[in-house]
Order: structure tokens, then sequence, then C-alpha cells
């Protein structure tokens, strides 16, 4: 009987130590184990029990479960999805030149259609002058008044606008000055001497160009003169009626509009946008004269009316007209790419050239 109880007592201690009876969880990861003996890995974790149990501590890393792969899973990571043109930082914002623009048809489409844009809110508004008038007469004096003609100006401002909210897609950081240095239109990098040097180029590109609209205009009188054998004979009773100033203070306002509102917002668009995007998609040469072909022919829309009433006349007048634009157009557009795609000596061109033609007109047609 003492026999029998010793073997029934060590076949209790060792059914007691079986896995079946001990181990029903993982102690690390609490994973029901199966009731399978002599399982020495969990089927969950990997943890070596039988280890455990003999040595009552973990396992090192050196004894695992050789059945259980130790190279975890690739994680999936969505791939990076970048909406939009790439983006040009603060400091790429005034040498851009190596980053894609907008290409010819953004170039092109959206200055016309700021160019139409303005069109359609100038029209919107004399259309609303002569909806309170209910008077023809007062609409042609306003047309002709040189004070009303230097308020509408300011609707060219739209030039602006336009592609300031345009361009700002392509800066990480979109604010309404830098999406003006994107354009050209900044001091930065200037010191105090370098921005007279500008100023000082302005004014000097602004009496060449003077001096080269009217030889061109000259040359070109006395060609068609001798072509089409008439007299070309300027009406200065024809140049007041279009709304050129008149006296002192209107011309004072004439040159103050010219040089802060029509040549600043006129580069903005023409060279600052459309040729900055034409000549990343086209080369320089194309971008500065497609540049100037368009900025020349919105100039002389008002001229093609002129072929309902006689084709000789707007033959002439268009090409009376349409050289000495393309010519300073030129001019402004060379002007650009040679000051490094900056707006500062442009502007002061435009404006002043524009000023010193309106001083030239008065003092001919008005004051003498």
């Amino acid at each position: 009987m003492l026999v029998m109880d010793n073997k029934e007592l060590h076949n209790k201690d060792k059914k007691q130590e079986s896995p079946e009876s001990d181990w029903m969880f993982c102690p690390i990861c609490g994973h029901n184990l199966p009731k399978v003996q002599k399982l020495k890995f969990c089927t969950k974790c990997g943890t070596n029990i039988e280890y455990i149990k003999e040595n009552k501590r973990l396992p090192s890393s050196q004894n695992v479960n050789p059945y259980k792969s130790q190279i975890s899973p690739r994680q999936y990571q969505p791939p990076l999805i970048s909406y939009g043109p790439p983006k040009i930082s603060d400091k790429e914002l005034v040498d851009n030149k190596e980053h894609k623009l907008w290409g010819t048809f953004h170039s092109i489409g959206i200055s016309l259609l700021a160019f139409l844009f303005m069109n359609i809110i100038l029209g919107g508004f004399l259309a609303f002058v002569s909806f309170i008038t209910l008077d023809i007469e007062i609409i042609y004096d306003l047309i002709s008044n040189p004070y009303f003609i230097s308020l509408i100006s300011l609707f060219e401002l739209i030039f602006i606008i336009v592609p300031v909210i345009y361009v700002k897609r392509y800066l990480e950081n979109p604010s309404f000055k830098n999406n003006l240095i994107l354009l050209g239109f900044t001091t930065r990098g200037y010191d105090r001497r370098n921005l007279i040097k500008e100023v000082l180029i302005g004014l000097s590109f602004a009496v060449i160009g003077v001096l080269l609209v009217t030889s061109v205009s000259i040359l070109l009188e006395l060609i068609i003169e001798n072509i089409f054998n008439v007299d070309i004979i300027q009406d200065s009773s024809e140049l007041t009626d279009v709304g050129l100033p008149i006296d002192i203070p209107s011309l004072i306002v004439f040159v103050i509009i010219m040089i802060l509102v029509i040549g600043t917002s006129e580069e903005i668009l023409f060279r600052g946008f459309m040729q900055k995007g034409l000549v990343r998609s086209l080369g320089n040469k194309w971008g500065i004269i497609i540049t100037a072909f368009i900025f020349s022919m919105i100039h002389l829309i008002g001229i093609l009316f002129l072929a309902l009433e006689s084709p000789i006349v707007f033959i002439v007048s268009f090409i009376l007209t349409f050289l000495p634009y393309f010519a300073i157009s030129l001019m402004l557009g060379f002007l650009f790419h040679w000051r490094n795609e900056n707006l500062i000596a442009v502007v002061i061109m435009h404006g002043v050239y524009d000023a010193i033609t309106i001083i030239l007109a008065y003092l001919i047609y008005v004051a003498f």
C-alpha cells in the first residue's frame, strides 16, 4: 500500500506539472493555449513557455521561436500625392528660373481673361452711369473729360488682382507680398544704391523709348504719305475730345495715374505674368515677341472699328499705331529680361514713358 501510494503521488505531481493543468494561458500575451502536451511555444506571440517554466524568467532574444518569423511585416504606407504645381519656397521667390511655372495657355489665357474682366467691369460702370443720367450728352462729356478718364483708369488695377490671385498656387506661403515677389514686383535684395541704379535705368530707357517711338512714327508717316499719296494731319481738337489733359491740374493727375497705376498694373500682368510664363515654355526670344505682340494688339482694339468706315483709314491707322507700340513693347520685354525678371526699372520706364508722351501731347496740341 505504501508503494502504491508513492506511485500515485508521483503521477499526481507529474500531472500537475503538465501544460494542460498549469499553463492554460500565455504569461506574456494572455492567449488561450491549446491543450497540447509538451507545448513549447505560444501559438500567438511565440514566447518560449518551456524556458519560462524551467528558468522562471523570460527567455533571451536568442532563445526564440524558430518557426516564427522575426521580420515584422512591412507596414503599408499610402503614396504621397501632391496636387497642383511644385511649390516655391520663400528663399526661391526671387531666383525661380529653374522652376516650372504656368505654361503658354495660362500665360496668354489668364492675361486675356484679366483684360476681358476689366472691360466688363468698366462697361458695367459706364452702363450704370448711363442708367442714372439717361442723357447721351452727359455720357459724351464724361468720356471726353480728362478727370473722368483718370478715374476709370483705376480699373486697370484689375491687371494686378487677377495674376496675384492665380500665382498663389505656386507658393508654399501664398501671401499677397510673396505673390507680387513671384511676379517680379519687389525690392528684395536691393539696397539703396541698387534701387537708385534701377530707377536711373528706367528713366533712361523711358527717354530712349520716346525717341525711338517718335523716330518710328515720323518714318512711318513719310513712307505712308509716299505710298498712299496722302497727307497725314493730326487734328488737335480730336485729340482733346478723347480725354487728353486740358490744363495743368489735369496734366498732373494724368502723370500720376500713368506712373502709379498704368505702368505698374500693365507691367505686372504682361511682363511679370505673361512674359515670365511664355519664356519658361517657349524660350526668351518667343516669350518676348509674343508678349509684345499681344500687348500691342490689346491697345489697338479701338482702331478695329475704323475698318467698318474706311479700309484705307484702318490700314494707315493700324500701321501708324501698331509698330510704335510693338517697338516700345519689345524694349520693355528686353529690359525685363536684362534686369533678371525684376519689374522696378520696367515699371518706371513704362510709367515715365507714358507720362512724357502725355506731356508732349499737351505741349504740342493744347498749350501751343
